[in-house]
């Protein structure tokens, strides 16, 4: 099995000579053939200045430089577009994603599976972080419908071939665990160690979690859609069953429902449902103009490294 390591970088200058003394002797080990492409998302430290060290140090090594951050869905897909070999293993910059179990990924694809997903044996995170974790995660559920959805990890190995149906994507929204159901269905999850970050501090906030969830599920599912849909309905027999009810009592009694404040609840409800909706309808409108702008996921500023196939 010959193998590429994609790994998208953020920050982590001082890491990745450990990450790469850790990486090789298992690439060596375990695999005929084997890359690793590191991918510089806009780093502000002197990460691009030590990939470039590597790289002269090393002939399986090549390096990315993208021309600004863009995040690290969007820096994985460039490097998985420039991967040669047949399997493709992504991993954090941080040596949380332990390289020695990678074998364990790789492993699981050739029980017939296309891609395998490396949980974390037991969550390293606060609550909150594992909160956001795990909307992110119930969103990847509701937009893909995959029964490992929970399962998901940035840790994970998939055939390269799985890109080809998403070759042509070109939207700056970029959701890699849907984009790999566009190719496949045949999905696993191993459980694996995951190790607390070795020097600094996570580039992942709660923030960006939780943002990443909501362009993942606006971006590639129409449930918020039919959300809105349901919500109207709702609110519609609510109100009907209201105006019944007012009906009802100025036919018994012969005079209008009393209370000014119940009135007001039910407009401020009616109103804020509306603008909830609106602001629905305006995420996705937002995702159409952007998609008709032809924006691209990535732009690449260089590529070092060794050259053919």
């Amino acid at each position: 099995m010959n193998v590429s390591v994609v790994i998208p970088v953020y920050n982590s200058g001082p890491i990745l000579p450990d990450l790469v003394a850790r990486l090789g002797p298992v690439l060596e080990a375990h695999y005929g053939a084997y890359e690793l492409v590191f991918v510089n998302d806009g780093s502000r430290d002197d990460s691009w200045d030590v990939i470039q060290g590597l790289v002269r140090g090393s002939s399986w090594i090549r390096g990315v430089n993208l021309m600004r951050n863009y995040g690290q869905h969007n820096a994985l897909l460039c490097g998985i577009r420039l991967a040669r070999h047949e399997v493709v293993v992504t991993m954090d910059d941080d040596l949380q994603h332990p390289p020695e179990e990678i074998p364990k990924l790789t492993a699981r694809l050739e029980e017939g599976f296309d891609v395998v997903y490396g949980p974390p044996l037991r969550q390293q995170h606060g609550l909150l972080r594992d909160m956001a974790s795990f909307i992110t995660k119930a969103s990847i559920q509701a937009t893909i419908n995959v029964e490992t959805a929970r399962m998901v990890s940035a840790f994970r190995a998939f055939r390269t071939q799985v890109r080809n149906a998403f070759a042509d994507y070109k939207g700056s929204f970029v959701s890699l665990d849907v984009l790999l159901t566009w190719g496949s269905t045949r999905f696993s999850a191993v459980p694996v160690r995951h190790d607390p970050r070795s020097q600094g501090e996570s580039n992942y906030t709660l923030w960006k979690l939780v943002t990443h969830a909501a362009n993942m599920i606006t971006g590639f599912s129409p449930v918020p859609l039919q959300i809105a849909s349901v919500l109207g309905f709702l609110f519609t027999l609510f109100g009907l069953v209201i105006l019944i009810y007012v009906v009802a009592n100025y036919l018994v009694h012969g005079g209008s429902v009393p209370g000014f404040s119940f009135l007001a609840c039910i407009i401020a409800i009616f109103s804020g449902v509306q603008l909830l909706m609106l602001g629905v309808f305006g995420e996705y409108l937002a995702r159409v103009h952007f998609r008709t702008m032809d924006r691209p996921s990535s732009s690449i500023r260089e590529i070092i490294g060794p050259e053919g196939p």
